[in-house]
């Protein structure tokens, strides 16, 4: 007959909390895993999953659940995965601001409509550039690298960690990056635009009978829509290189 003592129930319970806490909190944060269309029971089952996977490979302390000790490291392990997530996730704050400053330039500031990933009013610009980005992001396996940094978290971030702290430093770095990458992004189409707003105040004043009003919306609109396919090519290589980084800033955001 198999008995099964309080201890070892504990252990086990110790063994599997920590690691699923952490990659629980980053799964509820992180692209693509933290989808709303995504079933709670579903990323519920990633989580057991990724936990199971990498059990074998980390180290997990003896500690009490009950304990203090237990419940600071219960929060610990939740703020960590959060981090670690919202990092990834600034990845792709920086295309939703650049896809903003398109759809402003054009004057589609009135196509906007509830987007699910940020609860709030998005621009359609700025979610077809999301729904692009995420797909670039599949190609790339960032997906399968977010699971690798989670692995590797346990390495730099271990579990009974007394004396560790928010990088305050690379989470203003990450504010700053997004304001830069998402202008170089939304660049080409800017300052097209601002030429041809330019070309039509010129036209407007050479020939004022023209009715500016009806042809220049349609002409700024078709330049910010035929610009914005030409420079579709080049953002799997911003890409490419936010994942690298945010694969270094997920793994530096607590020291």
């Amino acid at each position: 007959m198999l008995t099964i003592h309080a201890s070892d129930l504990q252990q086990w319970i110790v063994q599997l909390l920590w690691p699923l806490t952490r990659i629980l909190a980053c799964i509820a944060v992180v692209p693509l895993f933290s989808h709303p269309s995504i079933p709670n029971r579903m990323k519920l089952g990633i989580g057991f999953v990724i936990t199971l996977a990498i059990l074998p490979s980390i180290k997990v302390p003896a500690i009490d659940v009950m304990s203090w000790q237990g419940l600071l490291s219960l929060l610990a392990q939740m703020l960590i995965g959060i981090s670690m997530g919202f990092v990834m996730r600034l990845m792709f704050t920086a295309v939703e601001m650049a896809g903003f400053m398109m759809g402003m330039s054009m004057g589609l500031g009135f196509a906007s409509f509830y987007d699910p990933q940020s609860e709030g009013q998005t621009m359609a610009v700025a979610q077809f550039l999301t729904m692009l980005t995420l797909m670039v992001f599949m190609s790339l396996d960032g997906h399968l690298m977010v699971v690798a940094v989670m692995l590797q978290s346990f390495e730099t971030m271990p579990i009974l960690l007394e004396h560790w702290q928010l990088n305050s430093q690379v989470i203003a770095e990450l504010g700053g990056h997004i304001f830069s990458q998402g202008l170089l992004l939304s660049l080409p189409v800017v300052a097209s635009l601002l030429i041809t707003n330019m070309a039509l105040g010129i036209l407007t004043k050479a020939a004022p009978q023209f009715n500016i009003f009806g042809i220049g919306f349609p002409i700024t609109i078709s330049v910010g829509l035929v610009m914005t396919l030409l420079s579709l090519p080049s953002l799997v290589s911003p890409v490419n290189r936010w994942l690298i980084d945010a694969q270094q800033l997920m793994l530096q955001v607590i020291r």
